[in-house]
């Protein structure tokens, strides 16, 4: 069993009374320490000359941690257990984001300006001139984020209620990075004409659409016909957020390494949306050599029924994931924990890079690696290169709406990426600091200027 790091994803708060005398608040945080919990803050809620009672968050690796970190401070004498709650559940209540209007309504006249009857005007000057809908209503800075639940983050098909949560959270990360307004769209259905046809019917509402949690290959036909069928971008994140974030990183290994895109093999584990999608963008940045594998090993000529998405990348080599890493410059994982080895890594080439992307456990640890590669990326916010989605998707939306793309292009995910990578200065950068920290404010604006130059040189900006 892999030993995960504590991380606030599992964080608990416990409040429990003991009595008031020295020691007592020792023993409780020596019986957390000794199940392996990452303390935290401590409060004091009340007290008096017999009792105390403190609150105390403690972060876990999982579940079932929580529930030993809980039992180990319940089997202390003295100790009573008032309430435990899960942190970030707690956070979730009500859901995370509401709808707020952006302008005071506290009179007669603001009613009648707002809504009828003088919004009829604003109506008919839309009937009249349809390119208003951007300036006089919210579609110009708003995004659908539209998920059939299939598959959602590693978890698999949960539905639309279980996507929702993620969707929230996306919605949020727009506005916090990008100041764009995004709304959840779950839908009930896993069809993929239902999905195009509900997505084209909300479409006037909307400035852009961004895919997400759609399993492949659906997804890859749902984003074709889309982007055929609308006149707003369409973004899959799944497949492009993680392929431009990668590629960012990449950029950035390699100039550690002092090697070039044009001379590294790379060998991939992953051929679902994110692993294609991420093999596109690299070769298309100037790798030439790819070895894509999946749960049966490598993507070979040699075996029957390929998608024809693996189809592109079929190699003429064959065998396992293990003899595709032999000799490899690049390790990219996006599939499932535990794949990789460190003795797969020592055959790696010299100075290995390794982005073991899988979440919430890596296809590796790093630390079992530190002294086998030179520059280790997970998709973990807990160790050093996390690959995180939101260093791509806020900038990219903000660049096409801005200059009001019609597409999104190859040319804009390679310039958003270029524009990343070029955030951490010679100085910066080093062995566990290749890609900017998520909450750098120069990200999103510096993606969103790289996008709409490149929609421009393009002829795909509209404004």
């Amino acid at each position: 069993m892999v030993e995960l790091t504590p991380n606030s994803s599992y964080s608990l708060t416990l409040r429990f009374r003991l009595p008031n005398r020295a020691g007592m608040l020792a023993s409780v945080v020596q019986s957390i320490a000794s199940v392996g919990g990452n303390l935290g803050q401590i409060d004091l809620v009340e007290q008096n000359r017999k009792t105390s009672v403190r609150d105390i968050t403690v972060d876990a690796s999982s579940t079932e941690h929580a529930e030993k970190i809980t039992q180990a401070v319940k089997n202390l004498d003295e100790v009573e257990v008032l309430e435990v709650y899960d942190r970030t559940f707690n956070l979730h209540r009500g859901g995370k984001i509401h709808i707020q209007s952006r302008l005071p309504l506290k009179s007669q006249a603001e009613l009648a300006m707002a809504y009828t009857p003088g919004v009829g005007r604003v109506s008919r000057a839309i009937a009249d001139d349809p390119q208003l809908v951007y300036s006089l209503t919210m579609k110009g800075n708003t995004v659908a984020i539209v998920s059939d639940g299939s598959a959602v983050l590693g978890l698999g098909n949960l539905g639309p209620g279980g996507a929702l949560p993620v969707m929230e959270g996306k919605a949020m990360l727009f506005k916090e990075f990008a100041g764009i307004d995004a709304f959840p769209i779950c839908l009930d259905t896993q069809d993929v004409d239902e999905i195009v046809a509900t997505v084209k019917h909300i479409a006037p509402v909307f400035g852009g659409v961004n895919l997400e949690d759609i399993s492949a290959p659906r997804c890859f036909e749902v984003e074709r016909r889309l982007r055929e069928e609308l006149d707003i971008p369409v973004f899959h994140d799944d497949q492009h957020g993680t392929a431009i974030v990668t590629l960012a990183a990449l950029i950035n290994a390699l100039k550690l390494v002092n090697k070039s895109m044009s001379e590294i093999r790379i060998a991939m584990n992953g051929a679902g949306a994110a692993g294609l999608a991420i093999a596109r963008l690299l070769r298309k940045a100037g790798v030439g050599d790819i070895v894509l594998c999946d749960s049966r090993g490598i993507v070979s000529t040699q075996r029957d029924n390929l998608t024809p998405q693996k189809q592109e990348f079929a190699s003429s080599m064959s065998g396992t994931l293990a003899d595709a890493v032999k000799g490899a410059d690049v390790f990219v994982g996006v599939s499932v924990p535990g794949v990789l080895t460190v003795e797969m890594v020592k055959t790696m080439a010299s100075d290995a890079i390794v982005m073991a992307m899988a979440n919430p456990i890596p296809e590796i640890q790093p630390e079992s690696i530190q002294n086998e590669a030179a520059v280790i990326a997970t998709g973990r916010s807990d160790y050093a290169n996390q690959i995180n989605n939101v260093l791509a998707f806020p900038g990219v939306f903000r660049g096409a709406l801005n200059c009001r793309a019609s597409n999104l292009t190859t040319s804009m995910y390679l310039e958003a990426a270029s524009a990343i990578a070029s955030l951490v200065s010679p100085n910066q950068l080093d062995r566990e600091h290749i890609v900017p920290s998520v909450f750098d404010e120069r990200v999103s604006t510096a993606v969103s200027a790289a996008v709409q130059r490149a929609a421009r040189q393009e002829g795909v900006a509209q404004w």
